[in-house]
């Protein structure tokens, strides 16, 4: 694994953008605004192009490739088609699997299996469907801080504030 990783907090911000189809992020050092990685769709067909501006845009496949500033894989996280429920691979690297994203059947607001490279579930990533807000569980203990969307607003779930020259209006 890439010692990039080591790190504890990553600042994600989406690439928005009118007729936009395939899925890109910057992945930003929260305490500096430095660009650590870059998240990119580059290989999306024409056909995936077409389906993601209809109502089948959840069920196209997706490969995303991230990657340090000196363009050095590090991650991609791939699905592919899905009609029911989703699998998202996560591979290495060298395009060796880490583990994977398995979505539970009938569940309001998102529920994920964390698999590990054997199937064996890790924890649920739980999400609540009136907001992006999403908890890793394990046994209902919570594992590791609240994952969260911002929209502006500098505070996370937990009460900590992000540093004063961390300008998030400026980013989204």
């Amino acid at each position: 694994m890439n010692d990039i990783l080591n790190r504890n907090l990553f600042f994600v911000k989406e690439h928005v953008g009118m007729f936009k189809a395939a899925n890109n992020y910057d992945i930003l050092d929260p305490n500096n605004q430095e660009l650590i990685m870059t998240c990119r769709e580059e290989n999306l067909g024409g056909f995936t192009k077409i389906l993601r501006f209809t109502d089948y845009k959840r069920m196209t496949p997706f490969e995303i490739e991230i990657k340090t500033q000196t363009g050095e894989n590090v991650l991609t996280v791939k699905r592919g088609v899905s009609i029911f429920l989703s699998k998202v691979e996560v591979l290495d690297q060298n395009n060796k699997p880490v583990g994977s994203f398995k979505q539970k059947f009938f569940s309001i607001g998102g529920k994920f299996d964390v698999l590990d490279t054997n199937d064996n579930v890790l924890c649920r990533l739980k999400g609540k469907w009136t907001s992006w807000d999403f908890k890793f569980l394990n046994d209902k203990i919570l594992n590791s801080p609240q994952l969260k969307y911002f929209f502006g607003i500098g505070e996370s779930n937990n009460g900590t504030s992000y540093p004063d020259n961390l300008q998030l209006k400026e980013i989204f």
